[in-house]
């Protein structure tokens, strides 16, 4: 491993009501990606808010199946964080409310910053602040239902549905009139997805909108553009989510960059193995060998991305089914090959093109006040978050 030079401690803990996060950095909640298995190996390599895997408020009230499958914390998991999707006041007051009072939950985050064309058309995700009104009757429901188990809730949002229908701004002044602890903002709008650049401008100017912390999110590849996007914009802290894809180890370089030591994580391709097997013996443990195995393969890219390793190998390594035959594919990679350097600092996970429009409810933009034609989401309904 090789480390950058040391700058100046950053470090402050980030404060969520009574609960406080000793390094600045949450984990962004990834459908399919951010289960408890991947919460336990991002949090054995630093201190930060791992949240889970998003849940539907009205599956979570309705019991269904599916979305109570999804609340699945590891025993180690001290802090139980999850973010919340919902469209109704009265589901998502409930829901938060089920989360404190029956899964212990000592956090809550709710989402307002999906662009999934599935979520947007119903009024939902990063279409949903454009309702003003709704937004605050959301927020207010949770919020109340929170505090009566001293649990903070927070919530995570994207600039707007596109340059011409911006919501940021407002949503932050509407959070923090309705007792929310913390806003996320995600330096994209709907329409361009996860393309282009974060506009890391619209969270220094959120900051300055704000008297409640704001979390910086977007283009945060390594540990150093953290330490930046900190010092430009005056965040509290910093949301991660696709850099992390196949390197969970950049929480050590986050960790150690808050305190101004090493943040260069540069493992050999040995030492990405080692990873590779922590985490399917961790899906395993919770889902059992066969499926945790199956859930395994989508990383094996993101692991590999850059390294020496034949196409034959990669494919062989993205169908295994048990473990013992992970062990034996892990064993013909070269321990010794060098981290490939020319992947820092790039783009990981889906990114895509800009979309031609944001599918919305027929009228959705007519009005910012009232509550518009929010379509009923579907119980078992999940999104990418």
């Amino acid at each position: 491993m090789t480390s950058a030079t040391p700058a100046p401690p950053l470090r402050r803990p980030l404060r969520l009501g009574d609960l406080e996060v000793p390094t600045p950095v949450v984990l962004a909640p990834m459908a399919g990606i951010t289960n408890a298995a991947y919460r336990r190996l991002c949090s054995e390599q630093g201190a930060g808010l791992y949240v889970c895997e998003m849940i539907t408020s009205r599956g979570l009230v309705e019991g269904d199946a599916t979305t109570r499958q999804m609340l699945v914390f590891d025993e180690q998991e001290s802090v139980r964080s999850v973010q919340l999707y919902g469209t109704d006041p009265a589901y998502v007051g409930k829901a938060t409310e089920i989360l404190c009072a029956e899964y212990g939950v000592a956090h809550v985050d709710l989402n307002f910053g999906c662009p999934v064309p599935k979520v947007t058309r119903k009024g939902g995700g990063a279409a949903l602040p454009w309702k003003r009104t709704l937004l605050g009757e959301i927020l207010e429901a949770a919020v109340a239902a929170g505090s009566r188990y001293g649990v903070p809730v927070t919530m995570k949002t994207r600039k707007g549905i596109d340059d011409d229908h911006l919501t940021y701004l407002d949503a932050g002044r509407i959070a923090q009139e309705s007792g929310v602890a913390a806003i996320a903002l995600h330096g994209r709008t709907a329409i361009q997805g996860y393309s282009g650049t974060a506009d890391w401008d619209a969270v220094a100017r959120l900051v300055e909108h704000v008297d409640i912390p704001v979390l910086g999110n977007g283009d945060i590849w390594e540990a150093a553009d953290a330490l930046r996007m900190v010092e430009q914009t005056g965040a509290d802290g910093v949301v991660v989510g696709r850099g992390c894809l196949g390197r969970p180890w950049l929480f050590r370089d986050l960790a150690a960059a808050f305190e101004g030591s090493e943040v260069a994580t540069l493992p050999r391709l040995g030492e990405v193995a080692a990873m590779m097997r922590r985490h399917a013996e961790l899906l395993t443990v919770h889902m059992g060998e066969e499926r945790g195995c199956k859930e395994f393969r989508k990383h094996v890219s993101w692991y590999l991305k850059g390294f020496p390793a034949g196409g034959d190998l990669r494919r062989d390594l993205a169908l295994i089914s048990t473990l013992a035959e992970l062990d034996g594919l892990l064993e013909q990679l070269d321990p010794e090959a060098a981290f490939p350097v020319a992947e820092l600092g790039t783009p990981r996970g889906r990114q895509g093109s800009p979309r031609k429009g944001v599918a919305l409810p027929e009228g959705w933009l007519d009005d910012t006040d009232g509550t518009g034609s929010v379509v009923r989401e579907e119980a078992s309904e999940t999104t990418g978050g």
